[in-house]
């Protein structure tokens, strides 16, 4: 069948196709997940910047 005598050849594409699909499904199921694990460092700088601030006034 297509000119292709080696099963090898077909578990590889096989594979291929499983692998394609896996990915598309586990995007699709993860799509907007952990949106807000990047807010947790932004305002923990926030709070850095404000401290920081806080001191240079205290010594001026």
């Amino acid at each position: 069948m297509f000119g292709i005598s080696d099963p090898g050849i077909y578990m590889a594409y096989l594979l291929v196709f499983i692998c394609v699909i896996f990915a598309v499904v586990y995007g699709i199921i993860n799509w907007n997940k952990g949106g807000n694990d990047k807010d947790q460092p932004l305002d923990e700088d926030i709070k850095w910047e404000k401290e920081e601030l806080k001191i240079k006034e205290d010594e001026a």
